[in-house]
């Protein structure tokens, strides 16, 4: 019995010791591979900077801040997918739109032009002879006056000498007729009639002052005479328009050249007469292209007999499309497009439930009114973004996915290259992109700081309007003085003081370049970048006023750039007067 009990024991210290020596370490080193996997599966992120993707905890390569955990699990998003969260949808007003068929014949192109005389019926009032006005009874621009009344009343020495002559000469009519003759056609040449000649042959009288007849009827737009001005014989007196018809000119740009032809129909309005429309048909399409803005003219005759329409009256023309068939066309609107210069992008809102989005390069064809043909890129049913597609792109370059200004995506930085940190070429390009996906929350005092900073910048870009590069350096000196005034201590939170310690060295750095040269056009290429960044400020911190983002695709060498304005209306400082009214908002700041 005891020998049993030793073996027993024996047993059981075996089974103990296997356990402590093969069942604990198994154990241990199960879960240490596991926590070695989840370790290894743990991302750590930038709150300011989601794209930086880093497989353990330190500081961001960018702006310094402590990463934190990245959420853990994949989100199911494909690779140039990106999500936004609702706030942010809601903060930045974002529409999305199906994309359906329109009917060519049920869209109309908008046109803006002015009124202006009919060339035609203009005339020119001439004096037939030289001398003196001795009367003018035309008294004002803006007369009305008939064919046949009075004008003015001449005192002619040639004529006075004229009439002597005819005088002499019917004297010896019977020996010399054809002196005779001659003398008469003499004074027809100056535009004397019949009556009156033989007025004078019958009287023997001369006469000393002659009146001069409106030969047209219609309105006095120009008087180049006054009373006493001394004349010579076929000098204009007044200019005469008869505007009982007037010409609607419209510019139309160069790629909607081939949707007019003579003959189209026309309903013009004005604001003048809102509830009116008046029909007129197209006229003439210029053969000659304005190189300067681009467009061509397009001439639309209107009626005015009942002088509805004065010479200088801005006017708007709604044509219908012509088309000989039933083709249906895909549309987008003009608001739902980024311009990159050599093409066009959208952003396609790719779920039914969430806000996921992602960047589609499209090819468009026309204009048709406020919307775009759409060749390639979207089909029917597809859904996108309409308004606050200028947001969605930032969020687009912020989260490092495909966007406007980086077509490949931004580059995901992982492990040791992250401890490395950026050049300062890749610290540029970051800064470029550093856009809002929402408003940070900052005091309404560093706002109206901001907002001093901001009237500098409208006062500048005035000045471009304007082609005055003098008081364009004056404004981006005062811009950089009241840079300078913004208290950073106002931005309590790190990741709001980090964004505006990115943009304002930049911010610097564009205005000074515009401060230091008196060049117009470096001043407009160092304003594109000025541009950029400062709306990157008002999206992320505000200025308490409405504020639109304008674009115009033409500028920067077709690339594109935008700008800031305090008003809808699209005032171009990129180009002054050459192109004024090139460009369309793109977004608005609330």
């Amino acid at each position: 019995m005891k020998k049993y009990i030793i073996y027993f024991g024996i047993l059981v210290v075996g089974l103990l010791l296997g356990w402590l020596l093969f069942g604990g370490p198994s154990k241990k080193e199960t879960e240490h591979n596991h926590n070695e996997v989840s370790e290894t599966n743990q991302m750590w992120t930038c709150s300011m900077h989601p794209q930086i993707m880093q497989p353990e905890p330190g500081d961001c390569p960018i702006c310094g801040m402590d990463l934190i955990p990245a959420e853990s699990g994949s989100d199911g998003l494909l690779a140039d997918q990106f999500k936004l969260t609702e706030n942010a949808m809601a903060l930045a007003n974002i529409q999305t739109t199906v994309v359906g068929k329109g009917s060519v014949d049920g869209n109309t192109i908008k046109l803006s032009g002015k009124i202006a005389e009919n060339e035609e019926a203009n005339a020119v009032q001439v004096s037939y002879f030289s001398g003196r006005i001795e009367r003018l009874n035309i008294s004002f621009t803006g007369e009305e006056v008939r064919k046949g009344q009075l004008l003015a009343t001449i005192y002619s020495p040639e004529l006075y000498a004229a009439q002597q002559e005819l005088i002499t000469a019917a004297s010896l009519k019977e020996s010399q007729p054809a002196l005779y003759l001659a003398v008469r056609n003499k004074l027809k040449l100056w535009k004397l009639s019949e009556s009156q000649i033989n007025q004078i042959v019958e009287t023997g009288k001369v006469k000393e002052n002659f009146p001069v007849y409106a030969t047209v009827s219609g309105t006095v737009t120009e008087k180049l005479v006054e009373q006493g001005d001394y004349i010579k014989q076929g000098q204009p007196l007044l200019k005469i328009a008869n505007l009982n018809t007037v010409w609607a000119n419209f510019d139309v740009y160069e790629n909607q050249i081939d949707l007019f032809k003579k003959g189209q129909e026309v309903l013009v309005t004005t604001i003048a007469y809102v509830n009116r429309k008046f029909k007129g048909k197209v006229d003439f399409i210029d053969p000659i292209l304005n190189a300067k803005t681009r467009t061509v003219t397009l001439r639309v005759v209107l009626n005015n007999k009942e002088d509805i329409f004065k010479p200088g009256m801005f006017v708007t023309a709604n044509i219908q499309q012509d088309s000989s068939s039933n083709d249906k066309v895909l549309t987008i609107p003009a608001s739902a497009i980024l311009w990159t210069g050599e093409s066009s992008v959208v952003y396609l809102k790719t779920s039914l439930d969430q806000p996921i989005f992602e960047m589609r390069e499209i090819v468009l064809g026309n204009k048709i009114g406020n919307e775009y043909e759409v060749l390639e890129g979207l089909f029917v049913g597809n859904e996108i973004v309409t308004n606050g597609t200028f947001t969605v792109d930032a969020a687009a370059q912020l989260q490092g996915k495909k966007s406007m200004m980086n077509k490949d995506g931004g580059k995901v930085m992982t492990g040791h290259e992250g401890h490395l940190g950026m050049d300062n070429k890749a610290s540029k390009k970051e800064s470029d992109h550093t856009n809002m996906n929402q408003r940070l929350t900052v005091s309404e005092k560093f706002q109206e700081q901001l907002k001093v900073v901001y009237n500098n910048y409208i006062n500048l870009k005035n000045a471009l309007v304007k082609e005055d590069s003098k008081i364009t350096s004056v404004n981006a000196t005062s811009l950089l003085d009241n840079l300078g005034k913004v208290d950073m201590k106002l931005l309590s939170d790190n990741n709001a003081h980090a964004h505006w310690m990115s943009l304002v060295k930049e911010i610097q750095s564009s205005a000074t370049s515009i401060s230091k040269t008196s060049d117009i056009k470096e001043q407009r290429d160092h304003f594109k970048h000025l541009s950029s960044h400062l709306i990157n400020a008002v999206q992320l911190f505000g200025v308490n006023e409405k504020v639109y983002v304008e674009f115009c695709p033409m500028a920067d060498n077709n690339n594109g750039a935008y700008w800031l304005s305090k008003e809808e209306k699209v005032i171009n400082p990129y180009f002054g007067e050459a192109m004024l009214t090139c460009g369309e908002v793109k977004q608005v700041l609330e």
